[in-house]
C-alpha cells in the first residue's frame, strides 16, 4: 500500500519513509509512526510523518 492517503495511516503502524534529504537518492528509512504532520486527506509525494526515534519523512511504503 502506498503512503498518499491519510486515512491508511494510523501512529503505531510500521512504514517506509524519505527524508527530505534523501529525496534525490530515493533511499527509504523504516520506522514506526509516532505522528502525522499532513493535514489534508491526501498528498501526491506521500503523507508526512513523524517516526518514533524523530526521523520525519514522507510515507512511501505502508508495511503493516
Amino acid at each position: 500500500m502506498n503512503g498518499k492517503n491519510r486515512k491508511d495511516i494510523k501512529p503505531g503502524i510500521t512504514v517506509m519513509v524519505v527524508k527530505k534529504e534523501d529525496q534525490k537518492t530515493g533511499k527509504l528509512t523504516k520506522g514506526i509512526v509516532q505522528s502525522l504532520l499532513t493535514n489534508s486527506a491526501t498528498h501526491p509525494h506521500g503523507i508526512k510523518v513523524k517516526l518514533e526515534d524523530g526521523t520525519v519523512g514522507r510515507v512511501q511504503e505502508i508495511l503493516e
